[in-house]
């Protein structure tokens, strides 16, 4: 029997089964490798309190730190025996400042024991604010001192104590000694850098990097320790998505060259304005790689409103000329039939194939999702299989079973972080040879992070908006402090309508009875007062609005659980002028085209993202008229989230406001968007602040993919990629 390499070990042979179960079940550590990469999040010296200014709240932290006082306080209590409870006061210093630990009930009788003055130890708990000062209730504490001074010694030795990322039921200092136990195991590790490439950068090897980062004596320690294992991160990933471009490179497809003087020339000359140059390089980009043998694998980037769509329709005219088919797949019915609206506007006689009034270069636009008829899906359906369709737009139900194409040969994906890898394959795999694909998305992404996340892409960004569009005025509007900002918004949207043009009014949630937040686990965020309110929804708002401030208007709601053909007829109403204000859920966040909206109310605005309020504000001034956005909060002016809204009202360039978005998250958050859960692989690397380490990896990765496409001489470099691409990360590194 073989046995188990020391870094596949399960931690519950090392380590026992109750300290492996919590690690496996709240950090996700299941082997000795996986303890050995879970890293400090940050070191103390000796002695030094965290900066109180520092003190995460509701976040656990530990300090180290020296008793100063320690008070039995004696207070009456109808839950105690005899009346009388106890409470334990212990405050803690460093001598630069000082916390307070509150100790109840039972609790109190071993810490009145031990926690006299000048007794130095570590403390561990959650952060919380009592009468204005931050206090740990019922800390873990450990002793710097006592009976065991010896062990104590060896287990903190060194200068600098690493503190890691723990969780209530595992405190960092446990962690630490369960560290110790597996470090001799680090001299097992297996390098996954060619010896070149290590030695060429002047890095250290892996077994020494782990030791460095669990147990540095000083703080070069750490730093050679973090560049060494930064780059671990940033290669293995980049070599993983080298591989997979290496491999769709590898596939057959067809050539697409558009004819000249086919559908894409008579669509050009009907345009009534000429397009942006951003669009004719991006669309001269796409075109050179349709036109070669291999499938086209592109990411296009633009700004809301800078035209994508009217690149990606050329792109799949170029291809029905061609004589294939050309596939848009959509996140939401909403937008799929919005796309098929605005297509079908777009390209007028040109989608009347086969019917009346039809022109010679034209083909059929047809629709499909999940909630049409039987009727028009059949027939929607059999358009596709005879090839009489050139172009299908649809949601997910493109990717079913029964749906057949004639010869599908281009897949364009809208908003690719709504889908995942397995759906862009299945569609892909209906093609006859792999089609070639284009993935669209109005987040804009910052360099580095189109490199992580959307690796295995070539990326087009789109930066310029066209002509005619006006510019977007954002305002806060702090509804708590100064309510009459909010009446004056309101009036606002009587005076856009009054000049004959239209609003839409965004809540965070629909307001039914299934969205009670009683019932939701999700817990409030602590910014806040106004946090602890349930978010503002569509129905209640409406039904305010329609009775209040904007009575005698036309108001209408849109929300994802209205039936499909009742939205539909919504949307259609609010496109055609007939409503003045839409009350809607983000459902309106992508795709949607209203140019005569103008203003948009987006309330409890601190309750959506960045790039979320972003796309959203994208939906006004899409006309001749300048459009404005009021972003409305109960937030005080102080909170990270008051000063999110800022950045968002304070410029309009969706790159900039991506990389204030990074800046206030943190990393795994951004990374794993789209990751239902998985963990993301990234522990050291800072997408933002390492770009050169990631763009340099991504040229070793692939130059050493291209010499070695099996890795067959880097068996290190195999065995970390194997453990990168466990069914976890593999969703995560391919869903983009």
């Amino acid at each position: 029997m073989d046995l188990v390499p020391a870094l596949e070990e399960p931690l519950k042979k090392v380590l026992g089964p109750a300290t492996a179960k919590v690690m496996a079940e709240h950090l996700g550590l299941h082997t000795v490798g996986d303890l050995l990469h879970h890293y400090p999040r940050r070191y103390e010296e000796r002695g030094q309190l965290t900066h109180l200014a520092d003190l995460p709240l509701d976040e656990h932290a530990t300090v180290v730190a020296q008793v100063a006082d320690a008070r039995l306080l004696t207070f009456s209590s109808p839950k105690a025996p005899r009346g009388k409870g106890q409470r334990l006061e212990v405050t803690i210093t460093d001598g630069s400042g000082q916390l307070k630990l509150v100790f109840f009930g039972n609790g109190v009788h071993k810490p009145h024991k031990e926690l006299l003055p000048g007794t130095r130890a570590l403390f561990a708990g959650k952060v919380s604010v009592f009468n204005r000062r931050l206090q740990l209730a019922h800390p873990a504490y450990e002793l710097l001192r006592g009976e065991d001074v010896s062990e104590t010694v060896d287990t903190w030795a060194g200068a600098l104590i690493p503190l890691y990322p723990a969780t209530a039921k595992l405190e960092s200092w446990k962690i630490a000694k369960a560290v110790q136990t597996v470090l001799p195991s680090a001299q097992e590790a297996t390098d996954p850098l060619p010896e070149s490439l290590r030695a060429g950068r002047g890095l250290v090897p892996l077994p020494e990097a782990l030791l460095k980062i669990h147990r540095p004596h000083t703080k070069a320690d750490i730093e050679d320790a973090r560049s060494r294992l930064k780059w671990d991160e940033a290669f293995v990933l980049q070599v993983a998505l080298a591989r997979r471009r290496h491999a769709d490179a590898q596939l057959p497809a067809v050539a697409r060259k558009p004819k000249k003087d086919g559908l894409l020339t008579a669509f050009d000359a009907k345009l009534p304005f000429t397009l942006t140059e951003g669009q004719q390089k991006v669309s001269k980009e796409i075109f050179d790689d349709l036109a070669t043998e291999h499938p086209m694998h592109r990411l296009l980037q633009g700004e809301v409103g800078s035209g994508k769509t009217m690149v990606a329709l050329r792109a799949m005219l170029a291809v029905v000329d061609a004589g294939g088919q050309a596939a848009m797949l959509a996140p939401t019915e909403v937008l799929a039939q919005q796309h098929h609206r605005s297509i079908t506007e777009m390209m007028g006689e040109l989608a009347e194939g086969g019917m009346l009034g039809g022109v010679e270069h034209s083909t059929k636009v047809v629709l499909l999702t999940g909630s049409m008829g039987a009727a028009a899906r059949r027939e929607a359906l059999l358009h596709l299989v005879t090839g009489e369709a050139g172009i299908v737009i649809g949601t997910h139900a493109l990717i079913e079973d029964k749906v057949q194409f004639h010869d599908l040969g281009l897949v364009v994906v809208d908003e690719q972080h709504r889908f995942g890898v397995e759906q862009r394959d299945a569609l892909r795999g209906k093609g006859k040879q792999p089609p070639h694909l284009l993935v669209m998305t109005a987040t804009p992404i910052p360099r580095t992070v189109a490199m992580t996340v959307f690796g295995d892409l070539e990326t087009s960004v789109l930066d310029q908006l066209p002509a005619g569009r006006s510019p977007i005025a954002s305002h806060v509007v702090p509804a708590a402090d100064k309510p009459h900002f909010l009446s004056r918004a309101w009036e606002r949207v009587r005076e856009e309508v009054s000049n004959g043009h239209q609003a839409y009014v965004v809540c965070p949630r629909i307001g039914d009875e299934d969205d009670d937040p009683k019932k939701s686990k999700k817990k409030p965020s602590p910014e806040d007062e106004a946090e602890k309110r349930p978010p503002l929804a569509v129905l209640d708002v409406a039904d305010q609005l329609a009775k209040g401030p904007l009575q005698g208007l036309k108001v209408e709601v849109l929300h994802g659980r209205m039936p499909p053909d009742d939205k539909d007829a919504v949307m259609r109403r609010f496109a055609a002028g007939e409503t003045d204000v839409l009350v809607a859920t983000t459902v309106i966040e992508v795709g949607v085209n209203v140019p005569n909206a103008t203003a948009m109310v987006i309330m409890d605005a601190d309750r959506f993202g960045v790039s979320q309020l972003h796309q959203l504000r994208g939906r006004v001034g899409r006309g001749s008229a300048p459009g404005l956005c009021l972003l409305v909060t109960e937030m005080a002016e102080a909170s990270p989230a008051r000063q999110r809204l800022t950045a968002v009202a304070s410029t309009l360039d969706g790159f900039e406001l991506s990389r204030i978005d990074l800046e206030q998250r943190r990393e795994g958050d951004v990374l794993g968007q789209a990751q239902s859960g998985a963990r993301t692989s990234l522990r050291m690397l800072a997408v933002i602040d390492d770009e050169e380490i990631i763009a340099e990896a991504r040229d070793e990765a692939t130059a050493v993919v291209a010499s070695d496409p099996d890795l067959e001489h880097l068996p290190g470099l195999r065995t970390a990629l194997q453990a990168l691409l466990d069914e976890e990360r593999e969703q995560y590194l391919e869903k983009g």
